[in-house]
């Protein structure tokens, strides 16, 4: 983890919920009364974001005692307390919904990641998340979906060229593209290529040119995907996305393809509900 990038998230959070002061906590708790709290899970989940809430609530008081009771990445039942924080009470609210609404979403999405991970797990293939995140937050959803079990794909758009449909259709056609992408990667920026085809027409189109990283499968069905998979012979690896469900994603697993990526992991998960009590 990027401790910098962490440290100006933690103050950016801090500002837009403090600014100039807990107001309620200051009018209602003396400045020097000491206590602890307990942050508990109110459903089964695996648990993420244990480190984090750690480091956020010493950032904002060196002096609290946070007891981490588990880990990340670990199973959790309802009603167990996952750490203890102990000191000054005042940090202890100010940081309450902050530490909670982070781990309430990462915990989320490592319980989403690890329960299609199980579903696969019969198979050689990895779990991929995508760009679908909330902005500002990619890098926590991505260490979540990691926490998870899950792999991450490329952080942004700046760690890889991903030739998609809309790069395509603005350019001269699937084989132009590739040979564009092949020159910048040459001569500008070496960058892994991928790239995306939604046909058996444009995988056969790109399928001589060996700089290519990984080949993307989009929206492919069944069938489909089973000839490309001949096709493509082990020379690239694949992935595979587009309508992929807990229902039927064991089907695109036995396929044969080495990654599967959903945008659902990120992007429609359902947070995990924790509360912080006295």
């Amino acid at each position: 983890m990027d401790n910098k990038k962490l440290q100006e998230f933690i103050e950016n959070c801090i500002q837009e919920d403090i600014k100039d002061g807990d107001h309620t906590s200051i009018c209602c708790i003396p400045n020097n009364k000491k206590g602890t709290a307990s942050l508990i899970s109110k459903e089964n989940a695996i648990v993420a974001g244990v480190e984090l809430a750690k480091k956020i609530f010493n950032y904002y008081d060196k002096d609290l005692n946070v007891e981490l009771l588990k880990t990340d990445g670990q199973n959790i039942t309802k009603e167990e307390i996952i750490l203890k924080i102990t000191g000054n009470i005042r940090s202890i609210l100010a940081m309450e919904r902050l530490v909670l609404n982070c781990m309430q979403r990462m915990s989320g999405i490592a319980t989403k990641t690890r329960k299609i991970i199980n579903l696969i797990s019969d198979f050689n293939v990895k779990l991929l998340d995508t760009r679908k995140t909330t902005p500002n937050l990619r890098f926590l959803e991505k260490w979540a979906v990691k926490i998870g079990g899950g792999e991450n794909h490329r952080m942004g758009l700046y760690d890889a060229i991903l030739i998609k449909d809309n790069h395509i259709d603005y350019s001269k056609g699937i084989t132009f593209t590739v040979k564009q992408a092949i020159n910048y990667s040459n001569n500008v920026k070496k960058i892994p290529i991928i790239v995306e085809v939604r046909t058996i027409e444009e995988l056969n189109q790109i399928i001589s040119f060996d700089e290519i990283y990984r080949v993307i499968l989009d929206n492919f069905k069944i069938d489909q995907i089973k000839k490309a998979v001949k096709i493509i012979s082990k020379k690239f690896p694949i992935e595979v996305s587009g309508n992929i469900t807990e229902n039927n994603i064991k089907d695109f697993a036995a396929t044969g393809v080495e990654f599967i990526s959903m945008g659902a992991l990120t992007h429609s998960v359902q947070n995990i509900d924790m509360s912080l009590k006295a």
